[in-house]
């Protein structure tokens, strides 16, 4: 009886490429690099990242949120635009941690892909980089999987984690939110991560008929597509540490990130019970980009609200008081800022009002 010796199958062979990863961790680093700020203990290239606590707070309360991108991804594979999807990843979690009146301290990612391209890997972990930078957090970590037989080749998927902190007493979670408050809208910078099945689906009807448009919004059509999720959190907390809810003239009681579910799911998650926002119809204007999203899938006015964040990113309840120094103070940081609504009692009528 012969036997045979099997041929050699390395974990190369097998589609794990080991020296890629490690040609991607050094790309990585600067970019690391530069988010790190006061706290870092040790980062990228341990097991564990460590974080020190800032100083300066009585009682501080640590906030969390994780994310993903969604179907935009599938956008950004058949176009190539690899280099913001990141930024949309960084800035679904840290404006989510940023309603809780929290500042974000540090971001982990997870990229999962099928065979691991460094460049392209390295345009997407740059775009994180780039959306730490501008919310002031720490990349400190993240995980890359190259798992063969996962993904489609080209393909990848991307998660996001982010921890922030804040001072107890200083938690926003809505109780202070009275009738007469002041509702203000920041811009968003378009349709931001969310909403993009029905992105997609526009696209495709648009092609079908040979119309589809050459830019909008005085950009190429891609990138006004592509535009990266608004990052408020520099903005904000200048805000939030301007006016606190606390404060002499009640300042900012609650905010709302406008993501799945549009302006209408995500409002009443920071109301009370018996009090609703009564938006005011037209109080801030419709891009381009929305309004061709509307037509070619002839979505109505009410749909819109629902499904998208139709050109409001992020939502803030004020004093009425403080709305003018809150709203000042915003579009000095830049911020797009429009008044678009009063809080009232709700009575046996809906959350949110348009009218």
């Amino acid at each position: 009886m012969s036997t045979s010796t099997p041929t050699p199958i390395s974990y190369k062979d097998a589609g794990v490429d080991i020296d890629a990863g490690d040609a991607l961790v050094e790309r990585i680093k600067p970019l690391a690099r530069r988010t790190l700020r006061e706290g870092v203990m040790a980062g990228i290239g341990g097991f564990g990242a460590l974080f020190e606590l800032p100083k300066g707070y009585d009682e501080p309360v640590l906030v969390s949120g994780t994310d993903g991108v969604g179907t935009k991804l599938k956008l950004a594979f058949e176009w190539n635009m690899h280099d913001t999807v990141g930024i949309d990843l960084v800035a679904m979690s840290v404006n989510d941690v940023l309603v809780q009146g929290a500042e974000p301290l540090f971001f982990l990612d997870y990229f999962a892909c099928g065979r691991l391209d460094v460049d392209t890997a390295a345009a997407v972990v740059g775009g994180i980089a780039r959306g730490c930078e501008l919310s002031g957090c720490a990349l400190i970590g993240g995980e890359t999987a190259e798992m063969p037989g996962m993904y489609p080749e080209g393909e990848y998927d991307l998660a996001g984690f982010a921890v922030g902190v804040v001072e107890k007493r200083r938690i926003l979670n809505g109780q202070a939110v009275q009738a007469g408050d002041v509702v203000l809208g920041l811009a968003s910078s378009g349709v931001h991560s969310n909403g993009f099945s029905l992105v997609r689906k526009c696209i495709e009807r648009a092609q079908a008929a040979g119309n589809l448009p050459e830019a909008l919004d005085g950009k190429p059509f891609r990138e006004a597509v592509m535009a990266p999720t608004r990052l408020y959190v520099k903005s904000v907390l200048a805000a939030l540490r301007a006016h606190p809810h606390d404060g002499p003239a009640g300042g900012i009681k609650a905010l709302a990130h406008i993501t799945g579910g549009g302006l209408l799911e995500n409002i009443p998650r920071v109301l009370p019970q018996h009090l609703a926002a009564h938006l005011e119809a037209g109080s801030w204007p419709q891009s381009e980009l929305f309004a061709w999203l509307q037509r070619t899938a002839a979505i109505s006015d009410t749909e819109m609200n629902r499904t998208f964040n139709n050109g409001i990113g992020m939502v803030l309840v004020v004093a009425a008081e403080a709305a003018e120094a809150v709203r000042t103070m915003l579009e000095q940081h830049g911020e797009t800022v429009h008044a678009i609504g009063r809080i009232a009692e709700r009575g046996d009528g809906a959350a949110v009002v348009v009218a």
